[in-house]
């Protein structure tokens, strides 16, 4: 017989099959948890591949980014259009406690503030909080009509959005300077920026649908374990504290 005709030499015996392994048998499955603020704590869930010598299941799911929209987060469907993300930076037990990680508006969102016949607005800066997040936070602005404003259109001069634009940033920057990101967050959440531009603004020219869409993290400060468990509302060993006790009445001493 010719070398090489026959296929079957360099394999191995017939019947033999390799033994397949599920790949699912060999993961487990995390719950996400998103700070104490919102009304609903439970991101969703992840999966990762179980312990196994020095490869440990913490190490796999410390540092992923997962998004999530405020609309189940607060359980307000009018909401839906903004979304946050989150990063994992500590796991308790079968928990993942997660830290803000940024905030984006939807496309279909930002593309429906867009109108005819108006001047849009828009500014950014960069900022750290109190406890070490440096941001950079992306702020939109439309100008509006004046009242008994016979006029179809309502742009504002390049002098007016200049000084609306300059504005926006001082704002910006002393109330998120102010403050840590957990206060940022709930600032976010209800748009209360927003509401206090449009105010402070008006004396230089009305503005409507002022929105912060995006939210960046630059640079995050060291883990802090007690802070994170703080955030999430997990009491630490120093917090615990007994419950109080009331003493037995005592013996009378028989004189």
């Amino acid at each position: 017989m010719a070398v090489g005709k026959n296929k079957r030499l360099s394999k191995g015996k017939k019947g033999t099959k390799k033994k397949v392994i599920e790949p699912l048998s060999r993961k487990d499955w995390y719950s996400l948890k998103a700070p104490a603020i919102f009304k609903e704590n439970l991101i969703g869930k992840t999966i990762v591949n179980r312990t196994q010598g020095n490869r440990l299941a913490s190490d796999g799911l410390k540092g992923r980014v997962v998004s999530a929209c405020v609309a189940d987060l607060q359980k307000n469907e009018s909401q839906a259009h903004q979304w946050l993300r989150f990063r994992v930076e500590d796991v308790q037990g079968t928990d993942c406690l997660t830290n803000f990680w940024g905030m984006r508006f939807t496309t279909d969102k930002l593309k429906s503030l867009v109108r005819k016949w108006q001047s849009l607005i828009e500014a950014f800066v960069e900022v750290k909080t109190t406890d070490g997040f440096n941001l950079r936070v992306f702020i939109i602005g439309f100008t509006a009509k004046q009242v008994n404003a016979r006029k179809k259109t309502c742009y504002g001069k390049s002098s007016q959005v200049k000084q609306i634009r300059a504005k926006m940033m001082q704002l910006l920057t002393r109330e998120i300077a102010a403050g840590t990101m957990k206060d940022l967050i709930r600032k976010l959440i209800a748009n209360s920026f927003g509401t206090h531009i449009e105010k402070v603004c008006k004396r230089i020219y009305p503005i409507k649908d002022v929105y912060i869409y995006k939210v960046k993290v630059l640079k995050a400060p060291k883990s802090d374990p007690n802070r994170l468990l703080e955030l999430h509302q997990i009491k630490t060993v120093d917090q615990e504290v007994g419950e109080v006790v009331e003493r037995a009445e005592t013996e009378k001493v028989k004189q």
